[in-house]
């Protein structure tokens, strides 16, 4: 079977270039397509207009930084909506003479949305994106796809989630907040403002003076805290009232 890696090495690329003002300047025909309409508004807008409001500030930290908080950054996943899309993208500065930082940016990005997501059908809920059932994620310099069955538990690291399943762990790029508007109802909780759970890993139930914790049954045997607004809702879910 043909490697994630291999597929993505055929991909086209779509390639925006951004000025010092991270305004956009010039985009390529994939770019265009995945825009739809929209490109040909694109040229010279602040390209964050073109992100969901709420992932703006992630979007803006990648631009000033234009790297990821690990060795080797990897490309950056993010959401974009115009149309729902999963992209992976790599964001980095240009330099200009003398490594003038001021040159622009240049944004590459692999469509990576019928890799990890369900179709919309004409029975889906219009109001909610696109459900994943592949995640990215990244480890040793190599982007994965992993089936979300294989996922235990994911904490939430600022703009970017820390995946788990019974062998790894992994960075995924996308936000907690992301991953839980696109992951199926009823399977994955979210029980804790930093914490999400495969309800089918867990193992057992805690509570220490004021505060609950679920078990995840995976190698590290995670001990994952929920929020007292959760905790009844858990107990529901695992059948424990």
């Amino acid at each position: 079977m043909e490697t994630f890696q291999h597929q993505l090495q055929k991909f086209d690329p779509g390639i925006i270039w951004l000025d010092g003002s991270n305004r956009v300047s010039a985009l390529n025909d994939v770019a265009r397509r995945v825009l739809g309409p929209a490109a040909d508004r694109a040229i010279g807008q602040e390209i964050l207009q073109f992100h969901p409001e709420k992932s703006r500030g992630k979007v803006a930290f990648l631009l000033e930084s234009a790297a990821c908080p690990v060795e080797s950054p990897p490309p950056v996943t993010m959401m974009i909506n115009i149309p729902d899309r999963v992209l992976l993208i790599k964001v980095s500065k240009m330099l200009g003479i003398e490594g003038d930082m001021g040159a622009g940016t240049c944004m590459i990005f692999y469509d990576l949305t019928e890799l990890t997501t369900t179709p919309l059908t004409p029975n889906s809920d219009q109001g909610r994106p696109r459900q994943l059932f592949k995640l990215p994620v990244y480890i040793n310099n190599r982007i994965l796809l992993v089936d979300l069955d294989e996922v235990v538990h994911l904490k939430a690291e600022g703009h970017y989630t820390t995946v788990y399943t019974h062998k790894d762990h992994y960075l995924c790029n996308l936000s907690l907040s992301d991953l839980e508007d696109r992951m199926a109802d009823g399977k994955y909780m979210r029980v804790h403002r930093s914490h999400m759970i495969n309800l089918q890993y867990a193992s057992g139930f805690e509570k220490q003076d004021e505060q609950s914790f679920v078990f995840m049954d995976c190698a590290d045997q995670a001990k994952v805290p929920v929020s007292r607004s959760n905790v009844k809702v858990l107990k529901e879910s695992l059948g424990l009232v």
